[in-house]
């Protein structure tokens, strides 16, 4: 595609410090990756954090499969 990380610069710059150093830790972790690493590979290289998966106190994890099945009564 040709881009370069002096394109993606200004993004980066709008991200908060937290996100930088994130982003930091993932491009790091694919590039020490070979060429065709395995999916295990990648997991290892960089499992989710601990709060990556989790939802706000206000979302209910269940609550949008509620939604929509009207239709298949």
């Amino acid at each position: 595609m040709g881009i370069t990380a002096d394109d993606l610069w200004p993004l980066v710059e709008k991200l908060p410090r937290s996100e930088r150093v994130r982003l930091a830790r993932i491009a790091l972790s694919c590039a020490s990756l070979p060429p065709g690493a395995t999916d295990a590979e990648r997991y290892a290289a960089c499992p989710p954090g601990a709060d990556e998966l989790l939802t706000g106190p206000d979302d209910d994890p269940l609550a949008w499969e509620a939604e929509g099945w009207e239709e298949f009564e």
